[in-house]
């Protein structure tokens, strides 16, 4: 005797709760149909959901072992920092935002007038991987602060935001 299985309503609670879970939810719950199935379930939820097998084989490995973490992955996993793939961006970065430094020579504080997207042109041109988002990091852990121009508004001269990492402002 063959078991039916219940595609759409598998479909339906995927649909339902899919955007709502993290990776190792999402696991843990392909596992869970795929054992309520039975014999082929996982090659059934896979084909539904979307899901690799290999993943929701994870999960029932997870589903078997105790629970000892709140880590959805292991030490280690996810991305490699910028800095670890491309080992010369700080260089490069650094030598960008020099010439167009302000400031007091001898403060650890530096300013720089050029936009992030202006710098991630310009070490995108030398060949490094890099979003707006990762410049605007980098430059925070070195300590640079954004100085824009000011910019020019019926006549009048009007600045547009300033980030300051500094407690003290300047004038």
């Amino acid at each position: 005797m063959r078991k039916l299985i219940d595609v759409d309503g598998i479909r339906q609670r995927w649909e339902l709760v899919a955007r709502h879970l993290d990776e190792r939810q999402r696991r843990l719950w392909a596992a869970s149909e795929a054992q309520v199935v039975g014999y082929g379930g996982i090659s059934w939820v896979a084909s539904i959901t979307g899901i690799s097998r290999p993943t929701i084989h994870t999960g029932l490995k997870e589903m078997k072992s105790p629970a000892t973490t709140d880590r959805i992955r292991k030490p280690g996993a996810g991305p490699k920092r910028h800095t670890e793939t491309q080992p010369e961006l700080l260089a490069a970065l650094d030598r960008l935002v020099e010439p167009a430094s302000r400031g007091d020579p001898e403060s650890p504080l530096r300013w720089t007038c050029k936009s992030l997207r202006q710098l991630q042109d310009e070490l995108e041109k030398q060949g490094f991987t890099v979003s707006h988002r990762v410049v605007g990091d980098l430059l925070r852990e070195a300590a640079t602060v954004f100085k824009p121009t000011a910019r020019h508004s019926k006549g009048r001269n009007t600045r547009i935001g300033t980030l300051s990492l500094s407690s003290s402002r300047r004038p």
